[in-house]
């Protein structure tokens, strides 16, 4: 028992985030010792430009360049990182991504057996699959799905779903393996982002306080309203709903103050919806904290001193982070 403990002092878990989006390839490398409530280590910020057009939306037109720009941004790993085992994830946008929650009980027989054994059972997936094809509009065949089923106490169980044309996974798949990469996971990019913004606050903010974490990416803004830890609401710009930024920003507004937003992503893209970072902050009524890597976690030496104040890293952060937390 104490050779153990002995060992999960010094053991520490790498996971790398590789974000590809239209102007480069980014690559964050974070480290945990397995002793739970140790410090986080950033290993490695990295990024290497990608020819224009490589990129068209969330479809990668030139798989051999992004492939040559992961393999040179992978060449530059310091020796500490490249002698461990990798915990490699990607992303995908989210408007290639379809994400819903459907009642368990819209499934008949099936659905009430679920519940019974308390697992998630073969003989849903056939209903599931369905679900998703309805959702995408896109033969099952062409999908790529996954799914489980929600039975948090507090409400009616259900079954979350999220579906992508399987044409994207396989895309980043292969160009990974093509730089020599395996991937153990691939996320939707709000959903990476969303993860190191909270992780953000839980360093930077006092435990509790209200606040809105917002993302912008290629694809448009996304917004979450985050009370007690929990999410509680949740935009995207631009919607047929929404008439402007500002409007979709409202719908976060409802409830406490917030004590400050949180902000990633592409900051720039804001000028072409005309608006700033200090307009988020007069419609959301609080301060505006940019994403940094700089003070969420010790930091290796060799880093690039830019990237560490980067908010287009909050991706790539985020799907590092997946992978020491799981």
């Amino acid at each position: 028992m104490a050779i153990k403990s002995t060992l999960l002092v010094k053991v520490r878990r790498f996971a790398a985030g590789i974000d590809v989006s239209r102007e480069a390839v980014k690559l964050v490398v974070l480290s945990q010792r397995l002793r739970m409530g140790e410090q986080m280590r950033i290993e490695y910020l990295g990024a290497v430009p990608l020819a224009a057009g490589a990129m068209a939306g969330g479809e990668i037109v030139d798989r051999t360049a992004v492939t040559r720009a992961m393999r040179e941004v992978f060449a530059d790993l310091p020796r500490a990182c490249a002698s461990h085992t990798l915990r490699c994830a990607m992303a995908l946008p989210g408007s290639a991504t379809l994400m819903s929650s459907v009642p368990l009980a819209r499934f008949g027989a099936a659905g009430e057996l679920a519940v019974a054994r308390g697992a998630t059972l073969a003989g849903l997936e056939p209903a599931v699959l369905v679900e998703a094809e309805r959702m995408a509009g896109i033969e099952r065949h062409a999908l790529a799905v996954d799914w489980f089923i929600d039975g948090a106490p507090s409400r009616a169980a259900s079954v979350a779903i999220a579906t992508a044309a399987r044409q994207h996974l396989e895309a980043r798949i292969e160009c990974a393996a093509a730089a020599g990469v395996t991937l153990t996971a691939i996320d939707g990019e709000p959903h990476a982002a969303l993860r190191a913004l909270r992780h953000a606050a839980m360093l930077e903010l006092e435990p509790h306080e209200s606040y809105a974490a917002i993302w912008i990416g290629a694809d448009g803004v996304y917004g979450w309203r985050i009370d007690d830890e929990a999410v509680t609401a949740d935009m995207h710009y631009p919607a047929p709903e929404h008439a402007d930024l500002a409007d979709a920003l409202r719908d976060l507004v409802g409830g406490p103050e917030f004590d400050c937003a949180l902000l990633g992503g592409e900051l720039e893209l804001l000028d072409g919806v005309g608006f700033s970072v200090a307009d988020i902050g007069d419609v959301l009524g609080c301060s505006v904290l940019p994403f940094e890597c700089r003070s969420l976690g010790d930091c290796a030496r060799s880093l690039c001193a830019d990237l560490l104040y980067e908010p287009t890293c909050a991706v790539a952060f985020g799907l590092a982070l997946r992978g020491v937390m799981e």
